[in-house]
């Protein structure tokens, strides 16, 4: 069967590839044709549509690749209806916004230096089964349908995710398998080379995390090969730029000496200013002398002639353009309890990035609510990152939170992780937000280290402290370098961006994006271990502000005490229509959340509120017990005996004989309304009626 997209005959192909046991089902030419290419991703009953569409046209004014990658996720794939007022998808999730970016950090290395065409990926989840993941069926898809189209999409490429269980390696778990995984890695590339590492983990040694990307990378060969078999449209072809031999003489003559200038230059902005005045000028000048020659074109040349130097001179020289070394870290200072009010807070300075990193501690009720395909649940841990236009010396607009700030927010909530307390064992709901105040490279690994002494500040009983650290590379053929903490221009000018975040004890998260092939596994075992050297040089530098979480919370931060009581006496503590509850709230001043197993959880600012209010809870849940010893309010008294509460709403009768160890002639001669007693339960009979008796403890 062929079908027409374009003018351009699209055939029909349906594959099976099997990985790790689980066929991946890729048809394509059946759906979405007026695409420049399409596909179908099936795995298990997880089922993905991916479309590329690319205009036929270049973007004029451009200096990169305007690729846009849109993964969404129905609501019908499983089954259900969206929640809320309106009853359709609306913006996407910050998941979706996530796996948007997994997509577009594997394919962006693969397409042409200079292509101009602006592209869209659409990945729209069809079917989930709530086992089988759809992130990576949808990388996958991406690359089948670029592959089979007719962009310059050339070489495909492929991703797998590995997980950790019971010391083992798995290939694509389950999503039920995952939560008793140590390590959630995905891992993306071609058959050759890697293009994107996205990685969380739990204290995970380095030998452990390339061990498992050397296996991520024979199953990422497998799949790429396969793809190689698909049929695929004429490709188109993107020529470089065209210039002028003798414009790109003279400009070389000038800029040369110029770049020399700049690298000599410490300072970020002053270095800017004076590469940017520099071009400025010359741009005006060549223009006069080859006024047939667009100004893109001389821009074109100069920052290539920028990058080449730089990196020259770096490689060569083993010297940065800020003068440090390949391993040195720029200066670090780290202060924390800068910020009154908050219940936790650190200001945290490496170089020219700084972030202000607050934790607020709130309780079970301030959980989000996370709606996912695979199922609802809440999370109780948040972290925030924002990104402001002053800390790179521009102007920006405050409007949306960004697809990269997501990103970097994720990054570093995942470094965190693995160093919070079980929710057992602290019921706090905690939210971390870091306000990124100054960037001059991997300000996200900045909000990992200011997230750490701020949770320290805050007195959360963490396992440990966490750093991170970026990582870079600049590779030319055998010769390369390692830079440990990179400046915003080595990564520009780099070839690797390769954060780490981790403890003493291990790995917590990683995130790598690589723009060249050849990366070895020498270079990856010697990138991992410099990486460690300079987590534990920042983690040193941590220390000296503060090296253990503070022994008791913060004046302002809710307190919280938890208790268990039955299930069938729920209804009795929240009272017809929540009156109990309200009413012990009020006089106590706290707030009390019940879960459906019968958890309470207490919380106020003042802790003998909060104290008071758990005992009353737990007298009033209790059930009398026979032989157990109460303190007791006579409440009435009869001519057999006096009746006396022993716990909220719960009375027993002493009988007149069990009033005194004496012969007693009337109850009114031993006690009367109102009295304190100490009872003992001597029975409790079938109908539930509690027999006291004060005779008994004397």
């Amino acid at each position: 069967m062929e079908v027409t997209g374009y003018g351009v005959k699209m055939k029909y192909f349906k594959k099976e590839v099997e990985v790790a046991g689980k066929k991946f089902i890729v048809e394509s030419g059946k759906v979405a044709k007026q695409s420049n290419g399409s596909c179908t991703v099936r795995v298990g009953d997880t089922m993905v549509l991916v479309a590329a569409v690319a205009s036929k046209d270049s973007k004029p004014g451009v200096d990169f690749i305007p690729l846009t990658v849109d993964y969404r996720e129905r609501t019908y794939a499983a089954g259900k209806i969206p929640g809320g007022f309106f009853k359709r998808e609306a913006k996407p999730r910050e998941s979706e916004i996530l796996v948007s970016r997994l997509i577009d950090r594997s394919i962006r290395p693969m397409f042409p230096k200079y292509w101009r065409n602006e592209t869209q990926i659409s990945a729209i989840v069809l079917s989930h089964d709530g086992e089988n993941e759809s992130d990576i069926a949808s990388i996958i898809g991406a690359s089948v349908a670029l592959y089979v189209s007719d962009l310059p999409f050339n070489m495909p490429i492929a991703s797998i995710r590995i997980g950790k269980i019971d010391g083992k390696f798995v290939l694509n778990p389950t999503i039920s398998d995952q939560r008793f995984s140590v390590l959630d890695l995905v891992v993306s590339g071609t058959e050759d080379a890697l293009t994107m590492v996205e990685a969380g983990a739990q204290e995970c040694l380095e030998e452990d995390i390339l061990e498992a990307l050397n296996l991520a990378s024979e199953t990422i060969k497998t799949i790429c090969l396969a793809q190689k078999s698909f049929p695929t449209k004429v490709k188109t072809i993107v020529p470089g730029p065209q210039c002028n031999m003798f414009l790109k003489a003279d400009i070389e003559s000038e800029a040369i000496a110029k770049v020399k200038e700049c690298i000599a230059i410490k300072d970020k902005n002053e270095r800017e200013f004076l590469w940017a005045s520099f071009k400025k000028d010359i741009t005006i000048k060549f223009v006069g002398k080859y006024p047939q020659e667009l100004t893109s074109t001389i821009d074109v040349i100069l920052e290539d002639i920028f990058y080449k130097k730089v990196r020259s001179f770096v490689l060569n020289k083993k010297v940065r353009i800020d003068g440090r070394g390949l391993e040195e870290i720029r200066p670090i200072t780290c202060e924390i309890d800068i910020l009154p009010r908050a219940h936790g807070s650190s200001l945290f300075t490496r170089g020219q990035t700084q972030a202000l990193v607050t934790v607020t501690l709130g309780t079970p009720g301030d959980m989000q609510i996370m709606d996912e395909l695979s199922g609802e649940y809440k999370e109780c841990f948040m972290l925030h990152y924002n990104f402001s236009g002053f800390s790179t010396g521009e102007t920006k607009s405050e409007r949306s939170t960004s697809r990269r700030e997501i990103g970097h927010g994720n990054l570093a909530k995942r470094s965190l992780s693995s160093i919070l307390p079980n929710e057992e064992d602290f019921g706090y709901t905690i939210r971390i937000v870091s306000d990124i105040l100054e960037s001059n490279g991997s300000s996200s690994m900045a909000s990992v280290c200011g997230g750490s002494l701020a949770l320290f500040s805050a007195g959360v009983p963490v396992k440990a402290a966490c750093a991170g650290v970026a990582m870079g590379l600049m590779k030319e053929g055998d010769n390369y370098v390692i830079l440990t903490d990179i400046t915003g221009m080595e990564d520009h000018l780099g070839d690797m961006d390769f954060k780490v975040a981790g403890t003493r004890k291990g790995i917590t998260a990683l995130q790598m994006d690589i723009k060249v092939t050849g990366l070895t596994t020498e270079i990856m075992a010697k990138a991992l271990d410099q990486a460690k050297r300079g987590r534990f040089f920042i983690l040193d530098k941590m220390d000296v502000t503060v090296s253990a979480p503070k022994n008791d919370l913060s004046g302002y931060a809710p307190r919280i005490a938890t208790l268990m009581i039955p299930q069938n006496k729920i209804g009795e503590l929240i009272g017809p229509g929540g009156k109990s509850i309200r009413k012990i709230q009020e006089e106590n001043n706290v707030k009390i959340e019940i879960e459906e197993s019968g958890k309470v959880f207490i919380s106020g600012i003042d802790p003998v509120g909060v104290g008071a209010t758990k005992e009353y809870v737990e007298s009033m849940t209790a059930e009398a017990e026979v032989g157990k010893i109460y303190k007791a309010r006579i409440t009435k008294l009869m001519s057999f005996g006096a009746f006396a509460e022993i716990l909220p709403g719960k009375e027993g009768l002493i009988h007149i004989s069990q009033l005194a160890a004496g012969h007693t002639k009337k109850v009114e001669d031993v006690v009367k309304e109102g009295d304190k007693v100490k009872v003992i339960v001597t029975e409790i009979d079938d109908k539930g009626r509690i027999n006291l008796s004060i005779k008994a403890t004397l």
